[in-house]
C-alpha cells in the first residue's frame, strides 16, 4: 500500500501505515536496516522482514541488546530502525541516553502507545514514552495522527541524521483526516479548525486529536467555536504558530494527550509559555488505568471528546 491508496475518512491505524511507509522507503534505500523486539506482526516491520529478510534482525524479548545492536549498526553505514511496544522501551532507557551522548543516529518507532490499546491492559500501554524521548539530547518525538502523516514520517527519520527520532504509533484504527498531497516536517503542526470566533486552542496528537475534532463538532452545534491545531512535530513543536492561533483564541490553550501529564505534551506548552500571556489548561492520564474498550478508557482518564468539551465549558466560566 502507498500513501497514495489512503483517502480521507478511510479508516487505517498508524502503526500498520509505518509498515507500508518503511517497506516502500526500503526499496529505494539498500542502507535501511530493521530491528524488533519480537513484535513484529504488532509493529508491522513484519512488512519490511518479509520483503528484505537480509536487512531485518530479530532480536526477541532483549530491548537493551537491540538498542547495542542497532548502535553497532548504525556505525557501520546503516540507517537503522528498531521497533517494539512503546512500553518496552523504558527498559533500554539507559542504552538510548548513552546513544543521545554519542549523537548515535537512531530510528525509533514504539506503537501501542496509551490508554487507547484498550483491553491488554496498563501494562502494555505506553504512557511514559514522550518523557523519556524528549530528555534526551538532539532528540525529535514525532507523533501522527493518521495513516498518510504516518507514511511520510518514516521519510522523517530517514533524514535525520543528528541523533535519536522517534515516532509513535497507535493500536486503533484512526481516520485519514490528509491527502496525499499534504506535507509534514520536523517542527511543523497542522491548523485543522480555525475562526474569527475562537474562544480556546486545543492542541493534542495522535488518537486524542481525534477526540478534539469531534469535541469541535459538539461545540459547534452550540455556537462555541474552538481552533484545533495537530500537533504531530512534539520535539521540536512550532511555537509560532501555536502562539500566534492560541493569541486568536482568547489567548487560552488546552492541551489534550493520551500519555501521562509528567513529561508530556501539557507540560511541555505549559512551559514554554510560561513567560507569556496565554493561560495553559491540560487533559492527560492522570490515573492508573485499566482494562477495557478504547472509548471506555479515553472517557476513564477524561482525554474523550466529551471530557475535552466539559472542559472547555469549564474554562469559559472562569
Amino acid at each position: 500500500m502507498n500513501y497514495k491508496d489512503l483517502s480521507p475518512g478511510q479508516m487505517v491505524p498508524t502503526r500498520k501505515a509505518f509498515g507500508y511507509g518503511l517497506q516502500e522507503l526500503a526499496s529505494v534505500d539498500n542502507s535501511i536496516f530493521v530491528l524488533d523486539a519480537d513484535v513484529s506482526n504488532s509493529t508491522y516491520t513484519s512488512y519490511f522482514a518479509e520483503k528484505y529478510p537480509d536487512r531485518f534482525i530479530q532480536c526477541f524479548i532483549a530491548e537493551q541488546n537491540m538498542i547495542g545492536v542497532a548502535i553497532g549498526l548504525s556505525l557501520r553505514g546503516k540507517a537503522v530502525f528498531l521497533a517494539t511496544f512503546a512500553a518496552f522501551l523504558t527498559r533500554a532507557f539507559d542504552q538510548f541516553r548513552m546513544a543521545g551522548v554519542g549523537r548515535n543516529v537512531l530510528r525509533v518507532i514504539g506503537s501501542h502507545c496509551g490508554v487507547s490499546i484498550g483491553a491488554d491492559g496498563p501494562s502494555q500501554m505506553g504512557l511514559e514514552d514522550i518523557a523519556m524521548f524528549r530528555v534526551i539530547p538532539n532528540s525529535v518525538v514525532l507523533y501522527p495522527s493518521d495513516g498518510v502523516s504516518a507514511f511520510k514520517m518514516v521519510e522523517l527519520l530517514r533524514e535525520y541524521d543528528q541523533g535519536i527520532s522517534y515516532l509513535r504509533t497507535t493500536r486503533a484504527s484512526t481516520k485519514i483526516l490528509y491527502d496525499s498531497n499534504s506535507d509534514f516536517k520536523i517542527g511543523g503542526c497542522k491548523v485543522l479548525r480555525e475562526s474569527e470566533k475562537d474562544v480556546i486552542c486545543i492542541v493534542a496528537a495522535g488518537i486524542t486529536l481525534h477526540e478534539a475534532l469531534m469535541a469541535y463538532e459538539k461545540l459547534k452545534q452550540v455556537g462555541v467555536f474552538i481552533s484545533v491545531i495537530d500537533l504531530y512535530s512534539i520535539k521540536p513543536f512550532d511555537f509560532k504558530t501555536v502562539s500566534y492561533v492560541a493569541i486568536k483564541s482568547g489567548s487560552k490553550i488546552l492541551t489534550v494527550e493520551d500519555h501521562y501529564k509528567e513529561g508530556g505534551i501539557g507540560e511541555m506548552i505549559a512551559s514554554s509559555f510560561v513567560n507569556d500571556s496565554i493561560d495553559v489548561y491540560s487533559l492527560a492520564v492522570n490515573k492508573i488505568p485499566r482494562s477495557g474498550s478504547t472509548e471506555a478508557l479515553l472517557a476513564y482518564e477524561q482525554i474523550s471528546a466529551d471530557s475535552i468539551v466539559k472542559k472547555v465549558n469549564e474554562i469559559l466560566k472562569k
